[in-house]
């Protein structure tokens, strides 16, 4: 997937942590992660259910993102 995710105030991208692929703050869980999981078909309640230290808006806010900037991926 490649999906800039630079613009996203989710996530970022740490030099050192998860090699400096993106994820959300303060957290070690992958941006893909998340995108990938919605994309097999989990709900944003199972997302949650399997990340409970994230906040549904968060989940929301990047599954949103992903959503706009897909389009934008040959």
């Amino acid at each position: 997937m490649a999906i800039d995710w630079s613009e996203c105030d989710e996530i970022e991208s740490v030099p050192g942590k998860m090699s400096g692929q993106p994820v959300l703050k303060g957290t070690r869980v992958l941006a893909d992660t998340l995108v990938e999981s919605f994309e097999s078909g989990s709900t944003l309640e199972e997302i949650h259910e399997n990340y409970p230290h994230l906040s549904k808006d968060e989940i929301r806010k990047v599954i949103a993102f992903y959503e706009r900037q897909r389009q934008f991926v040959p």
